[in-house]
C-alpha cells in the first residue's frame, strides 16, 4: 500500500543507530509534517538506513510531499504501527500554474481576399 500526503515539516528528530542482536548496524531518522488539510493533522514518518540522507537540506517549514507505507505488526498480544516514508519531495514554486495570456481582437488572422485561393491544395 502505496500512500503520499503534502504538509509543512514541523520537527526533524534527532538520528537514531546502534546494533542489532544479530551484529547489523542499523540507523532510524524521524520527522514530523503538519498536512494541508482542512483539518490538519501531525504525522511522525520513519526513514530507515540509507533513507536517512533525504532530510538532509530540509528544515521545519518547509512544504513537502511525502510518499509512503504503512506497516503493522503483533508483538506479545499488542500491535504497533510504523508509517515509513519512501520519497520526499520538495515543493517549488514552479507547480503553481501560470494564467494564459488574455484574448485580444489583435489575436486573430485576417480573413483572405476574396479570390485569394491561398495555399491550401482544396
Amino acid at each position: 500500500m502505496a500512500l503520499s500526503v503534502k504538509g509543512k515539516i514541523e520537527q526533524i528528530l534527532k538520528p537514531e543507530s546502534g546494533t542489532s542482536k544479530a551484529g547489523k548496524a542499523w540507523s532510524k531518522q524521524e520527522f514530523v509534517i503538519e498536512t494541508d488539510d482542512q483539518y490538519p493533522k501531525k504525522v511522525c514518518f520513519t526513514l530507515f538506513g540509507e533513507k536517512v540522507n533525504m532530510v538532509e537540506g530540509l528544515a521545519a517549514g518547509q512544504e513537502v510531499e511525502v510518499s509512503f507505507n504503512v506497516e503493522s505488526r503483533e508483538y506479545n498480544g499488542r500491535w504497533f504501527h510504523n508509517v515509513n516514508a519512501w520519497k520526499i519531495d520538495k515543493a517549488t514554486d514552479g507547480n503553481m500554474q501560470v494564467p494564459p495570456p488574455e484574448f485580444g481582437m489583435d489575436d486573430i488572422p485576417p480573413e483572405p481576399a476574396e479570390g485569394d485561393a491561398g495555399d491550401l491544395p482544396f
